[in-house]
């Protein structure tokens, strides 16, 4: 093949077709846990977060509450996936050896927001959210009180006590959720998210008339079963309201993914060491929203 600007512009839209055929199949699971939040420069401030919005009965003059001192902040870093096209394959006509890798780009940029919001989930129990507090944990302060949104139960199908020791008092906490004004907050928790590893134990909890001691099972379809091979513990589960506009967990995207090129002859890489490049780049980031809307166990108790 003759390398000219033509034959390039050929090359490099086949392969961006490949690249998004691939994005537009690859399956994907942080939209059920997770909402996309736009940036604008190099960081998100999300002071907001120190005040759980509600309404309030408006007798007199407005109350204005100012916001708490905590401070979060969300810092964008960049992405990126390359290819490297060697001019004699060009040349010789063996582009097909390309195809795989930019589908495979396509497929890794797809799923680049499930690897940044799974790993927030996985540190949860470590990771500090806006109040300071690590995201689960037993202290979160509301008013002049400390609130857990943290347990160790494992989580059970055998006998309704256990279910109940489980899953039940974990949807029972998030439920009893108040605001620093002593209010419900009207926690509604819809998904139970699991590892492979409990995938079988959440969806007999979600799905059997009857549990393994015989006993009616009133948690059946009390929430979505979501399974994701990204979760690292083998035995943490979580509980997630994800009813609300704003979710327990934050995908921050200054950026989405492009294809793009590099086939200057002028370039480095071109001139002297004859290849081409092509790739993919994004910037974004990942985040934890009110934890109010989450309840993590560590399954070890």
């Amino acid at each position: 093949m003759l390398i000219n600007k033509a034959n390039l512009d050929t090359i490099f839209l086949n392969l961006k077709t490949a690249f998004h055929k691939s994005w537009e199949e690859a399956p994907v699971n942080w939209p059920k846990i997770a909402m996309r939040v736009e940036s604008s420069s190099t960081r998100n401030e999300y002071k907001w977060l120190s005040e759980f919005p509600r309404m309030r009965k408006w007798i007199g003059e407005k109350v204005i509450k100012s916001l708490e001192g905590f401070s979060y902040t969300i810092l964008n870093d960049d992405w990126e996936a390359t290819i490297e096209v060697d001019r004699n394959d060009i040349e010789d006509d063996n582009l097909g050896i390309y195809g795989p890798q930019a589908r495979m780009a396509g497929y890794a940029a797809r799923q680049l927001a499930d690897e940044i919001v799974f790993a927030l989930v996985n540190g949860g129990f470590k990771n500090k959210c806006y109040d300071g507090k690590t995201f689960f944990a037993t202290n979160h302060p509301v008013g002049n009180k400390n609130v857990s949104n943290k347990g160790t139960k494992v989580l059970s199908v055998e006998t309704f006590e256990q279910a109940k020791a489980s899953f039940g008092a974990a949807r029972t906490a998030m439920r009893k959720f108040l605001d620093d004004e002593g209010r419900p907050l009207g926690i509604m928790p819809r998904v139970l998210l699991v590892p492979p590893a409990l995938e079988d134990t959440a969806r007999g909890l979600m799905m059997v008339e009857r549990l393994e001691d015989g006993k009616p099972n009133i948690y059946k379809g009390a929430a979505e079963v979501v399974v994701d091979a990204r979760l690292t513990s083998d035995t943490a589960w979580f509980l997630l309201d994800t009813t609300q506009p704003v979710k327990p967990l934050i995908y921050q995207e200054r950026k989405a993914p492009m294809f793009v090129e590099q086939t200057d002859m002028a370039s480095d890489s071109v001139f002297l060491r004859k290849k081409y490049r092509y790739g993919v780049e994004c910037r974004g980031a990942g985040g934890y929203g009110f934890w109010q809307m989450a309840y993590g166990s560590t399954g070890s108790g």
